[in-house]
């Protein structure tokens, strides 16, 4: 392997408190005669001494825009505003290939200074697995928060925890009244991480994949009380929910987690509202009468940030020792040079390194 210098940024989401390298892993990086530059970070649920402590060069928060050109800049989710030109190869989840809102300006920006983005969404194998992911802490929490709000125990703002403690709150106290769970998606992670947290509160959910979804029956669907949507669309399909399906006098959905949060894609199968919910609103009330909540968090593990960023760390590890532009990362590059097409920025601006 050529010799690597990655970065790890500071996140500009003050909410954000995962990251994508803990620092066992990043001694092994270290080792493997990485350099590993850290940005400070307040919010990181690891403290900076740990990665001082694994051999990693320390540095100010945001001055990733200063790094050497060839620093691999590393980071999870979205960028700051500026600069207006990125020089740099950066891995982080972009979210900027399925027409979501505000994917023209980053990929300006990338097609501005020649850099390039690696989405992490598109790490995959030749089969098209992904590779490393947050989905199984996603749906878990996605589940976990909705049965709290359905239970009326969910407490505003949320605050990150751990898996004990919010195992201990979704167990059934006296006087909590049965529901009906569902869960669409039910064979992915997330759908396996919902599945694990209904079963902590006591619930065993409907669960639908593939074949419940290629004619799906809406009816049933409104019949249940407490629905998860973990289905990560990847082309075009009939949405699950409709404006009128919310006035359904049939209707007994009461709370609706959106995990995959694709508001604004064209891919999204909930398109029932327009922006998502955050830590210190969490719960949006779709409907008065009956009632009609949702919750739709795009960065929901941040919540459980030492076990998904242990989980998600161990998984990127072994892709970091071999970074370069073939094999999985020849997927990410493959696919940031059609977006970069499709937007019409493909002029050769664009650099390898």
């Amino acid at each position: 392997m050529t010799e690597l210098h990655l970065w790890l940024r500071h996140e500009a989401r003050t909410t954000e408190r995962r990251t994508p390298i803990v620092p066992d892993d990043a001694r092994r990086l270290v080792d493997d005669g990485v350099t590993l530059t850290v940005e400070e970070s307040p919010q990181r649920v690891f403290p900076i001494g740990e990665y001082e402590a694994a051999g990693c060069r320390v540095a100010p928060a945001g001055s990733w825009v200063s790094a050497p050109r060839d620093a691999v800049v590393l980071g999870l989710k979205e960028l700051p505003e500026g600069p207006a030109e990125l020089t740099h190869r950066h891995i982080f989840f972009g979210h900027a290939y399925k027409g979501q809102p505000g994917a023209g300006d980053l990929l300006r920006r990338f097609a501005a200074g020649g850099g390039t983005l690696f989405d992490l969404e598109y790490l995959v194998d030749d089969t098209g697995r992904r590779l490393a992911a947050f989905g199984y802490w996603a749906g878990y929490l996605g589940a976990a928060l909705a049965v709290l709000q359905h239970r009326g125990r969910l407490r505003a703002p949320l605050v990150p925890t751990t898996k004990e403690d919010l195992d201990e709150t979704l167990r059934p106290a006296p006087g909590d009244a049965a529901f009906t769970g569902l869960v669409i998606g039910a064979l992915g992670r997330s759908g396996r991480g919902a599945r694990t947290a209904f079963a902590a509160a006591g619930a065993d959910p409907t669960c639908w994949d593939l074949a419940e979804t290629r004619d799906l029956d809406r009816g049933a669907l409104l019949r249940h009380d407490v629905m998860v949507n973990a289905v990560l669309a990847t082309s075009p399909v009939p949405p699950f929910l409709r404006e009128q399906d919310l006035d359904s006098p049939d209707r007994r959905l009461r709370t609706l987690c959106d995990v995959t949060c694709d508001v604004g894609s064209p891919l999204n199968v909930l398109p029932v509202y327009d922006d998502t919910t955050d830590w210190d609103e969490p719960v949006r009330r779709l409907r008065k009468e009956p009632p009609l909540d949702l919750i739709a968090i795009d960065n929901l593990p941040s919540l459980l940030p030492l076990e998904s960023s242990t989980d998600f760390s161990a998984a990127l590890l072994p892709h970091l020792l071999d970074f370069g532009v073939t094999g999985p990362w020849g997927h990410c590059l493959d696919r940031f040079r059609q977006a970069t097409r499709e937007h019409g920025l493909d002029k050769g601006e664009f650099h390898d390194h």
